[in-house]
């Protein structure tokens, strides 16, 4: 019981509890909360307000299925596994790199873990990256011109669909809304297969970045395979017909271990 915590923290609870479980009763969410049902009800209102939850007889669910979480709740849900996932990353990327970020809150983990990273040049189409980064005084960024989605905080409409064209660089990092069983690679929106195209074709080394969640998730536009990654990161063992696609396109895939010493890594192109 997790008596005593603020209302950020019991909204990320509440969100990871419903995301790893589905369906939880107000009463559940109470108890995992360590607070009484009002407070909790309060909490689930202000969330279902927000668009990151849907109520429903006397609880509350995720959004319908094929609908992407809002940003605010990507943020919060598997926070851990997405710092992990960018220490990874932070580790693999020079001083001095030039890199590409897409959208999405790993990603934003990712940039937030370089902060420290000394003479890098990034473009991105991630206003939420840019806000990271130019926390890094030598850091140069570049930002994608277009329509800004409000509440993700990117720009992926027709303008954007071409911004990486205009460069080359070192390292891609970018990020999926799901992986299907065969390896596809699936997003909520063409406009973001598109950017996410543009970004691959025009950089050296192409990292992948993904928390388990995603493998097996629903979305519902295909564009591209995970096999086209140099590098894969994320958090916990992939399912091992992916795993076997990775070796086999000589796919470096690495994996957070609890020791810190130790990661697991496939050895491969990259």
């Amino acid at each position: 019981m997790a008596a005593g915590l603020p209302a950020d923290d019991r909204a990320r609870l509440i969100l990871e509890a419903v995301q790893r479980d589905g369906y939880q009763t107000i009463e559940a969410l109470a108890s995992l909360c360590g607070v009484k049902a009002y407070t909790t009800r309060r909490d689930v209102i202000g969330l279902c307000d927000r668009g990151l939850l849907r109520r429903k007889h006397g609880g509350v669910e995720l959004p319908p299925e094929g609908e992407n979480l809002a940003y605010p709740a990507r943020q919060v849900l598997n926070i851990a596994a997405k710092q992990r996932i960018a220490e990874l990353v932070a580790r693999d990327v020079p001083d001095n790199a030039t890199l590409f970020f897409g959208i999405g809150t790993t990603p934003e983990q990712c940039a937030l873990a370089l902060t420290d990273h000394p003479g890098l040049r990034v473009m991105t189409n991630n206003l939420n990256v840019a806000i990271a980064l130019s926390r890094n005084p030598s850091c140069e960024i570049t930002i994608a011109g277009g329509r800004v989605r409000n509440l993700d905080r990117d720009v992926v409409a027709a303008e954007a669909h071409s911004f990486f064209s205009r460069f080359s660089v070192d390292i891609g990092i970018y990020g999926v809304g799901a992986v299907a069983e065969d390896g596809t690679l699936l997003d909520f929106g063409p406009d973001e297969i598109e950017v996410r195209r543009n970004l691959a074709q025009h950089c050296r080394q192409r990292f992948l970045v993904l928390d388990h969640s995603k493998f097996g998730r629903d979305a519902t536009v295909r564009g591209g395979h995970i096999t086209e990654a140099t590098a894969v990161f994320t958090d916990r063992p992939v399912p091992p017909a992916i795993a076997g696609q990775l070796k086999d396109a000589g796919v470096r895939l690495v994996v957070w271990s609890d020791d810190a010493s130790e990661l697991a890594s496939t050895n491969g192109r990259g």
